[in-house]
């Protein structure tokens, strides 16, 4: 054994390394190291939004009035997944970048992971999925492409163009871009899921339960 030890005790040391990276990133692919959030969003959008405002919007949602701890575990914490919906573009990473995050984004809708969807072109989006649910949380008709009724103005809706989200600082073709995060997100829409199946989100009664909080602060 002694032997075998003096030979082999790198390769057992490499090994228990490799072993624990494998772990750690499966456990953070399944969120075994980290809190599951209480609901998720999906950012569909032809640039990323920049970390600092991803950072602000996620507490600034768990920060709207209400009760949303929808799990119970005594935090409210919002995910945001960004997927950038590019035109193809010509250069081949990019371009490539923007498949793997449609890829991902198409995962997403599979898996009913988010519920919520913060887009900068509803109807482009609808048109491509045709996911967005009418006033009621239906299905629209298949015929129906329209987002009229289906998606919230940010800028119309005073619980999300009053929240707090400071401002951001990021990096652009080698140059530092700064700007208000409120400013950025102006422009945006936001809308929620229909289900053409019985498989939903977790907690997917609640965060209807938010829209309607949402949709209640314009009028």
């Amino acid at each position: 054994m002694k032997n075998w030890w003096y030979y082999h005790k790198w390769y057992v040391a490499c090994g228990g390394v490799l072993l624990g990276i494998v772990i750690n990133l499966t456990g953070n692919a399944l969120g075994l190291w980290h809190k599951a959030p209480d609901f998720q969003v999906a950012y569909v959008g032809r640039e990323r939004l920049p970390e600092d405002t991803l950072l602000a919007l996620e507490q600034a949602f768990a920060s709207i009035e209400g009760n949303w701890d929808f799990n119970g575990d005594g935090e409210v914490i919002v995910r945001i997944n960004q997927y950038i919906n590019g035109s193809q573009s010509k250069d081949p990473e990019t371009a490539y970048y923007e498949y793997a995050s449609e890829l991902t984004l198409i995962g997403d809708i599979s898996g009913c992971e988010s519920y919520f969807f913060l887009m900068d072109d509803p109807e482009s989006f609808q048109r491509s999925f045709h996911l967005l649910a009418d006033a009621d949380g239906g299905c629209p008709a298949e015929t129906d492409h329209s987002t009229e009724e289906k998606t919230i103005c940010w800028a119309d809706c005073p619980l999300l163009s009053q929240l707090n989200l400071g401002t951001y600082s990021t990096i652009i073709l080698g140059k530092e871009v700064k700007g208000d995060s409120q400013e950025l997100l102006s422009e945006l829409y936001m809308g929620r899921r229909c289900f053409y199946h019985e498989k939903e989100p977790k907690h997917s009664e609640q965060c209807g339960r938010l829209w309607n909080t949402l949709k209640d602060s314009i009028e």
